[in-house]
């Protein structure tokens, strides 16, 4: 038994080398493994993955509350934004913007 499981361990070890060797008659301009891989964004082009989303996820896409249009606002002005990381949000606001 042990004599026939180590001929087959053989047997398959000679035929994984002989399969695995690369083919002398390829051309040198046959494509390789790594010719044949593609990049995440050409995949990503004709694989699309469908949005899960409630109605209530797809209003709050569009809609925005006014608070974090007062975000936007102060992070898009440059001062604000600086200012807000120092002394915080509703401090550079009102600063700034007025009274929220």
């Amino acid at each position: 038994m042990r004599s026939l499981l180590a001929l087959l361990i053989v047997t398959l070890a000679l035929a994984t080398l002989c399969c695995c060797e690369k083919d002398p008659k390829d051309p040198p301009g046959s494509p390789s493994a790594a010719s044949i891989k593609i990049t995440k964004e050409v995949a990503n082009a004709f694989v699309k993955r469908q949005k899960r989303s409630t109605l209530y996820e797809r209003y709050f896409e569009y809609y925005k509350s006014p608070m974090e249009q007062m975000h936007e606002r102060c992070e898009n002005y440059p001062p604000c934004d600086y200012l807000s990381d120092q002394i915080g949000f509703s401090m550079a606001y009102n600063h700034f913007f007025g009274r929220y």
